[in-house]
């Protein structure tokens, strides 16, 4: 495979079987996929007589990641020349490039759009796109090359609404020398909360030890979403959103609640770094050697590697799986990133030339550079035993760890993980939860129920504004 994934059947029921077998498709109004009723790919032929079709790509990648992006986008129009014309625009981090799209008119909107993941059902209610399975079935294009946990992210009711396209994992990362002289072993990281509290105690009691802290991890509403989806436990309803329209969040739930409470004993006891919502706080503890477990996507391991090597006290990286609440917990964690929409604009030249730009960005061959110059998950099965590809896990060998625990990782509606609109806002409301716990010495379960009122409230107002 080199630009395009193979053509074949293209039924997305091959990858996602396992979490669409018992699913029946719900009408537009339950499931807020009224774009895929209304709007049809259009052929390769919308492309013909049109001379260079130009459009416009906004994107949230900045540094490394967007100069990637920017090779990678130079290559396609190079390859395209006379045909079609990317123009890259960068609109901000991700928050704001949402807020960007809200506020642009049908006229300014670009034509393909990067949306992080929890952007996914306001991007469907939108009705301002042109669903990927549309494309998939115009084509007839092969989606057996997509990694099933990624496509079922961005699978509501049975259709791919977008594509996925930088792709993170959460690990646990650890300190191997911290754990070294504690007589831990840095190649069996903890697998739960109770064996971070154990390996953290241990940690603390070393003699000579410049570790400050056992563990340390920012207060971030996604983590929560993960420790849900490892305990395979939906956190909306409607199974997440993936059969229906969600009404209620359950952030209360036993699982969260001993999470917080976990937490909070953790700090309390001096074995946990008070940290606050900002993700760059809690990096820097773990790339200072100030804690000796963190927790965070695979998308920090380059920056963590190289933090490591430079701090004060040198110390080298082991990573984990994202560990479990509870032992017996069955499920995986959540894949996050962002994924690609094409835009419905009434101009089907423009709408061909953007799926084409998507589909050379999930070809296999472009999955190996965007994956080893960037280290995000490659979304393609067949990158990962390029040579290339393989050459560079041997030299990270602690990615390897994100790859077995994707490859394991059952794809259920937990680790689907939920389809709201306001899915952003909820997630802040969990952090103010976090802070107010952790931080502050509120009671768990009260705080937890605070920010499921405050959730449940903006479902209410969201689906309200929908009419339906």
């Amino acid at each position: 495979m080199r630009n395009s994934l193979r053509r074949g059947l293209g039924a997305l029921a091959l990858v996602l079987a396992a979490a669409t077998a018992a699913t029946a498709c719900s009408t537009a109004a339950n499931s807020g996929g009224g774009s895929s009723d209304t709007v049809t790919a259009p052929g390769a032929d919308a492309l013909n007589g049109k001379g260079e079709v130009d459009i416009t790509f906004w994107h949230a990648m900045s540094g490394t990641n967007g100069q990637t992006l920017q090779r990678l986008v130079d290559q396609f129009n190079q390859q395209n020349q006379g045909r079609i014309k990317v123009t890259l625009n960068y609109k901000g981090q991700y928050d704001t490039a949402l807020a960007a799209y809200k506020n642009a008119s049908a006229q300014q909107r670009p034509d393909l759009m990067q949306m992080y993941d929890i952007g996914t059902r306001y991007m469907i209610d939108s009705k301002t796109v042109v669903p990927m399975q549309s494309f998939i079935d115009v084509d007839h294009y092969d989606v057996s090359d997509i990694q099933p946990n990624i496509a079922g992210y961005y699978t509501v009711d049975k259709k791919l609404y977008s594509m996925p396209f930088n792709t993170s994992m959460p690990l646990l990362y650890v300190n191997r020398e911290a754990f070294t002289k504690a007589g831990l072993d840095p190649d069996k990281p903890p697998a739960t909360l109770d064996e971070i509290t154990a390996a953290a105690r241990k940690i603390k009691e070393t003699p000579g030890e410049t570790v400050q802290y056992g563990f340390g991890a920012t207060l971030y509403g996604w983590f929560v979403e993960q420790w849900n989806a490892v305990a395979d436990q939906a956190l909306c309803d409607a199974d997440n959103g993936r059969t229906g329209r969600v009404s209620k969040v359950n952030l209360a739930n036993d699982t969260t609640v001993k999470l917080v409470q976990w937490w909070q004993q953790m700090v309390g006891e001096g074995l946990a770094m008070k940290l606050d919502s900002n993700t760059d706080n809690g990096d820097n503890a773990f790339n200072s050697g100030t804690v000796a477990m963190a927790l965070e996507s695979t998308g920090s391991l380059g920056g963590f590697v190289k933090g490591a090597a430079a701090a004060k006290n040198p110390f080298t990286v082991s990573t984990g799986y994202y560990p479990k609440v509870n032992a017996g917990d069955t499920g995986g964690p959540i894949i996050g990133g962002a994924s690609l929409w094409v835009m419905h604009k009434d101009d089907t030249a423009k709408e061909r030339a953007a799926w084409e730009l998507v589909r050379y960005l999930a070809s296999a061959q472009t999955q190996v550079a965007w994956h080893t110059s960037t280290g995000y998950f490659p979304i393609s099965k067949a990158a990962l035993t390029d040579p290339a590809d393989q050459q560079w896990v041997g030299q990270k060998p602690q990615f390897a760890t994100a790859i077995k625990q994707l490859q394991g990782t059952k794809l259920t509606y937990a680790t689907q993980g939920c389809s709201v609109g306001v899915m952003p806002d909820i997630r802040k409301d969990v952090e103010n939860a976090l802070q107010a716990a952790v931080l502050q010495g509120q009671d768990a379960k009260q705080a937890l129920g605070t920010a499921t009122d405050t959730a449940n409230k903006q479902i209410a107002d969201y689906n309200s504004k929908l009419g339906g």
